[in-house]
């Protein structure tokens, strides 16, 4: 998991599916089939490529309209993250309901059954299974069958949707706090309250081109509702870089440092923090544990000074500075006295992601030409 990679699977796309994005991008053709979809989002996730290079590239390669569609996808991430900065409760409340629900399951014998054989791959819903044992396996789910999945989880087997969503997140080489619970939450019908993601037997076999063609779907459920939804709260600001020496602290939710807008502060030290999701598998931990190697590497020849994990004292009497971090398991570890620098990119797209995403969409163009 390192940048190098990234600008590799950034540069295959371009020369392969995505000219064809917009018409192919739903398909799910199986795991060992050429993507469909431009299987960045694990470089994304944690910045070692950046939002902006690849919406860049994308344009320069497919021009404006050609990729407009791969575009607006990529800027659903971002409005994700912005929406989850001014709902927080959204995440607080995940984690809240998930470890009840785990509670649940050691007292209720017949739920504990459903949800066991769910995530082993043993329901007996055909295409559910296969995806259940691949995201273990693989870290990864296209995310047609993401949906799919998550649909059948809340609405067929009748599982807590933040049981569901803390299994995607301790497996998905991907897995972002914002996006991972937002989508879920979409699925269920609480983002856009009413409004939830059905799975058809239908929709399945057109989109996996007949592989699967599962039976006894709940084809009309109601959407799940809740007592209150997350109160919105001010978009918080963020610090000014100050100049002169300072030690930056990377984390596992903004590693390409050398892009990042530190102002006339001078970088002399270079610390690593890494806070994984909670349960989150051996394949998530050495994904994050590469890509912060990685990112220290080039920390350490992009500042010409010493760089290593951010453990002790490492930052002596510096300044810390660090890249914003958005609502998750980095923020929640963060110090106190560090100072939060944030992307122009976040700055310019956040503010618009405090309700539904069509008011982020509408502003694509001006966006991207800034």
């Amino acid at each position: 998991m390192t940048r190098a990679a990234g600008l590799d699977r950034l540069s295959a796309f371009l020369a392969e599916a995505g000219a064809d994005y917009a018409a192919a991008r739903n398909t799910d053709r199986g795991p060992d089939a050429r993507p469909t979809t431009s299987a960045l989002s694990p470089y994304l996730r944690r910045r070692l490529v950046t939002e902006a290079e690849v919406v860049a590239a994308a344009e320069a390669a497919f021009g404006d309209g050609g990729a407009e569609k791969f575009v607006s996808e990529v800027f659903w991430r971002t409005y994700f993250k912005g929406h989850l900065e001014t709902h927080p409760a959204a995440w607080t409340d995940f984690l809240a309901l998930a470890a009840a629900d785990r509670g649940r399951l050691a007292a209720e014998p017949g739920l504990r059954r459903t949800f066991e054989a769910a995530i082993a791959g043993r329901t007996g819903i055909d295409g559910f299974d296969d995806w259940a044992q691949q995201l273990v396996e693989t870290g990864w789910l296209h995310n047609h069958a993401r949906m799919w999945f998550a649909s059948i989880w809340i609405f067929t087997l009748r599982l807590p949707w933040a049981l569901g969503a803390d299994f995607f997140l301790r497996h998905l080489l991907d897995g972002d706090p914002a996006s991972n619970t937002l989508s879920w939450r979409w699925v269920a019908g609480l983002h856009t309250r009413g409004k939830h993601y059905v799975a058809r037997a239908e929709n399945i076999r057109r989109y996996t081109e007949d592989r699967f063609d599962p039976r006894n779907l709940d084809e009309y459920p109601d959407a799940l509702d809740e007592p209150m939804p997350p109160r919105e709260v001010a978009l918080p600001a963020a610090d000014a870089a100050p100049s002169g020496d300072v030690a930056l602290l990377l984390h596992l939710d903004d590693l390409h440092p050398e892009s990042l807008p530190l102002g006339a502060a001078r970088v002399v030290r270079v610390g690593g923090l890494i806070a994984h999701a909670e349960g989150a598998s051996e394949a998530v931990r050495a994904a994050d544990a590469a890509a912060m190697r990685d990112a220290l590497d080039r920390a350490a020849a992009r500042f010409d000074c010493s760089a290593g994990p951010a453990t002790g004292a490492w930052a002596g009497a510096l300044h810390v500075v660090t890249a914003w971090a958005p609502v998750g398991p980095s923020a929640a570890v963060l110090p106190e006295a560090v100072l939060r620098l944030r992307r122009p990119w976040d700055e310019a797209a956040w503010p618009l992601s405090n309700r539904g995403y069509s008011r982020l969409r509408s502003a694509i163009p001006r966006l991207t030409a800034a």
